[in-house]
This record gives structure tokens, sequence and C-alpha cells, in this order.
């Protein structure tokens, strides 16, 4: 599974991490291309040619678990740098003749290594004093490195912490660089693949932009195609990305479920409709999925409703495009990770996506899936080169069911129109204070709680409106946003003093983890 046979790589083999794939966003950032294969299949790898540095990921497991472990061991034969990451840091150590054992004390978050040797690997890795903070996440540590290897690095509860076998180029970190919270990791990375593995860059937007479209061109010829668009940045750009490649053979349906922001039906229509000249069906569907979610209120019901109406609605219209013989849809890199792990490797399901797999074979369509192996930072950038409008790329991650889970409980009519208005004040702030972009996800919900007020001289009785605001670089982890004041006093006055239906306003400070990012 590959995106671009021709290209230089860098190969990332995963042992499931769940940060497997941000290794492989941080070395695309850095401007190189980059796969993830599962460590069962990299024994299937036969040519190496491209292959210019080999990532071994971190993982659940243990060099010690009971269960056989298979990955390419010749990849330590074939002269080409290797870089291993936590259990790969591990496994690599056990492999040339290291010893790994049970940690006395599991280190789990920042920790602080200090430098004990030079390196090209840590060039301008550590600061001053010759330390650096780093992230960690591991139960079992190196306690003798391999032979001909030194130690570059030490922590407190791993001795071991960075380790080097110049000669062969063969590395290994006992922390996670590909994190955030690790200062500096993104260097370390950039040294690994540019001084150590010399790859040149070659992963630039618009190089993309070009290979996609050929591709699209390829696969469809003279064929029509159905597009399951909503407004988002991933089918935006996929709707703007196939009808710059085949034009007026692209067919749109839009499905309005009634749960989407206030106006949001309108842009959409206007942008592609009336803008780009597209084919587009526009369906209005709000009062049957409404109908359908009448007293329901588990979360999951709610979306296998939603979802399962969607397809059927969408496959209805879908019969009115003549000849059509493709289906495009938005699905990414990660969707395809998450859902149902492209890679093979050991990495749990995190949840379902509509987009994934949801296709209805009686429809016998083939799929075109053009950004399936991108991540959502590099769709933006796409994005622009498609010259979509900087509201369109920009836009804050929408769940599929809408606002059906920003509200808990049941849902009726009253209380989505009482959220359009509430989310809007809320949004419209932000763009306002020039916020919008500093801010990965925001939102309102409205909590299924009635609480006492007082309006006047009036006692109200009313719904309880929470406001979410995160900041993250990938969505797995994220902090709330530290708002002044002053203007989360000015939004919650404007939703109290124009809203009927909401009398209190409060402001959600949990990080994630423990909590999600969407309340369900």
């Amino acid at each position: 599974m590959s995106l671009d046979k021709n290209l230089d790589k860098i190969q990332i083999i995963d042992f499931g991490s769940q940060f497997t794939q941000l290794i492989a966003r941080r070395i695309r950032e850095l401007g190189a291309y980059s796969e993830i294969i599962s460590h069962e299949k990299s024994i299937t790898i036969k040519d190496f040619s491209k292959i210019k540095g080999i990532i071994l990921s971190g993982g659940p497991m243990s060099v010690y678990g009971k269960s056989k472990l298979e990955y390419n061991k010749n990849i330590f034969n074939l002269k080409i740098p290797i870089l291993g990451i936590c259990f790969g840091h591990q496994i690599m150590s056990k492999k040339l003749g290291g010893r790994v054992k049970q940690s006395k004390f599991r280190e789990y978050g920042l920790a602080t290594v200090k430098k004990k040797n030079k390196s090209t690997l840590i060039e301008g890795f550590f600061n001053k004093n010759n330390i650096s903070d780093v992230w960690m996440s591991h139960s079992d540590e190196v306690i003798k490195i391999p032979k001909d290897f030194k130690v570059l690095g030490s922590s407190i509860n791993s001795k071991n912490c960075i380790i080097e076998n110049q000669e062969k180029k063969f590395y290994g970190i006992q922390f996670h660089p590909e994190v955030t919270h690790t200062k500096n990791g993104k260097l370390l990375l950039k040294n690994f693949i540019y001084k150590i593995c010399k790859i040149k860059k070659n992963w630039l937007s618009k190089d993309q932009k070009k290979k996609l479209l050929n591709e699209i061109k390829n696969q469809v010829g003279e064929s029509r195609v159905i597009c399951a668009l909503s407004g988002g940045v991933d089918s935006s750009v996929v709707a703007k990305l196939i009808h710059q490649a085949i034009g007026k053979k692209l067919h749109c349906i839009f499905v309005n479920t009634g749960l989407l922001r206030k106006n949001e039906e309108n842009q959409v229509v206007q942008t592609f409709k009336k803008r780009f000249k597209m084919n587009l069906i526009y369906v209005n569907a709000s009062k049957i999925f409404l109908k359908k979610l009448t007293n329901i209120e588990d979360p999951e019901k709610k979306r296998k409703i939603i979802g399962n109406l969607f397809i059927k609605i969408f496959e209805k219209y879908s019969k009115k495009v003549n000849k059509a013989k493709f289906l495009a849809q938005g699905t990414l890199y990660p969707d395809l990770i998450e859902s149902k792990s492209v890679t093979g490797s050991q990495t749990s399901k995190i949840k379902s996506h509509h987009n994934v797999g949801g296709l209805p074979k009686k429809m016998k369509l083939k799929l075109v899936e053009p950004l399936k192996y991108l991540f959502k930072d590099e769709v933006r950038k796409l994005g622009k080169e498609l010259k979509l409008s900087r509201e369109i790329i920009s836009r804050h991650p929408f769940p599929g069911p809408g606002l059906a889970i920003r509200i808990p409980g049941k849902i009726t009519i009253d209380k989505i129109k009482i959220l359009k208005e509430a989310d809007f004040y809320f949004i419209d702030g932000l763009r306002n204070y020039g916020l919008y972009n500093k801010i990965w996800q925001a939102y309102a919900a409205l909590l299924p709680v009635k609480t006492v007020g007082v309006m006047g001289d009036n006692r109200t009785y009313e719904y309880m409106c929470l406001l979410r605001a995160i900041t993250s670089n990938d969505g797995m982890t994220a902090d709330f946003f530290n708002f002044d004041k002053n203007f989360m006093q000015e939004i919650s006055n404007k939703i109290i003093n124009n809203i009927k239906g909401i009398n209190r306003v409060v402001y959600d400070v949990t990080s994630k983890p423990p909590s999600t990012i969407e309340l369900e």
C-alpha cells in the first residue's frame, strides 16, 4: 500500500503505538515522504531501494511478551539508518545483543534527559545546560546496550535513554520525539532524516495536487463520479479536486440533516453550485432526521440512526445520476488507521467512521478516495493550492452526526434552534476577536439541565449552555483554550440576552485525556 512508489521515503514499521501516525506526520511536515507499514507486513518488503531510513515505532507490547513478534529482521543487515522509538528502541537493543527488563519506576509524562555524548542525531536538541524535556511512556527499559553502542543521553529512570551505533547509523531513544510535549523532538527527527538518512525534500502540497489530479483522471476516465458533499474541509477539497480533474462528470449530493450549524446549508449551495458551477443536488431532509431521532437519548443509537438514514437518502438521490460508476469520499489516512488499522498493527479501533467501509454493496460503485493517504494538515494545504476560501480551509472539525451529539439526551427542534444560535454567537465572537484560527476546535453544546435564573424581575427556568474550545496539534491530546475573562463575559452576555431558552453559560476546562473533545 503506497501513495507513490517512485518517491524516496522514510519507512515506519508500526508496532501498534497510538502515536505512530504522528511520526509520519512530523516527517511529512519536514518535507520528506513517509509511509507506515505494520510489523507483520514488513516481512513482505522486497525492494528497499527507495527506503532511505527506517523508524521502529513504539507499541503496547513487551519484548518478553508471550506472543511471537513478527517483523523484518533483515533490516539490520541492509546498511540503512534505523531509529528505534520507545518499544522500537527496546526491540532493536534486544535483537542486537542488549538487555531489556521491566523498570522499577514506570515513566509516563514529562521527564528530563541529560546529555552524555555528542552525536549528529542530537545536534541542537539540548539546551545550554545540556538537558532537554521529553515525553515518556514506558514500563520496560534497556539496562544493557548492545556491543558498539554508546549512550548519548540519560534520564533518572532510564540511563540508556538515547543510544547510538555511529558506524551502522543505528539509534535508539526511549521517549517520543513525535509528541509535541517533547521539546525539540521535531528537530531530532529532522537530524535523522536529513543529516543521517540524507533524504532530499520531496513532499510539497503543489506536487501532491498534480499527482492526485493525474491519478483521478486515470482511475475515472470518462465515467461519472458521485460525491457526498458536507461543506467540511475534507469533502470540500475532494469535490474541488475531482471537479478540477473531470469537470462536469462530477455530481455532488448535499444532504441537509437539519443538524448543521446556522446558515451552513446556504453557504454550501452558494459556494459549490453558484460559485464553482458544480452539479449539485441539494436534499433538505431535516424533518425526516428529526422524526427518526425523536425520544432517542443514547449517543451511539443517534450515530447509527443518522448514519443509516444518511446512506438511505444518499442512495436514493444517487440513482438520479445516470451511468455513475464511482463514489468519491473524503477518507483520510487517520480514518483508515483508527477504523480498521490500515497498517495491520495491534492498534485498537478507536471509533467508527461513517465514510470508511460504509458504502452499500448494492450501489455497485467503485470508490475514489484521493485523500486517503493524507493527514488533515496536508488536506488544508492542498485546499489552499486548489484556491478554496480561507473560511473553508480553516474550518474547525465538525462531527458527522452534527449537532446531535452536542445535545445530550433527547433532541427537539427547539433545542436545535437554541443551539444553532448559541454556537453562532460563540464562533462569531472568536472570528471578531481574531481567535478562530488559534483554536483547533470550538463549539457550543446544550446540556440536558435546566437551572433557575433571574432576568429583570422574572424567574427563569432554562437550559445550561456549555462552551468548549481546545488547542491541539493532532486531536489526540488537547488542552482547553485560556480565554480572557472579558471575552468570556461578553460572549456569555450575548448568548443569555439574545437567546430565549438559555440562562446560564459554563466553560469546559477539561483536557484530553481524561476527557474527549466532543461530549458524546
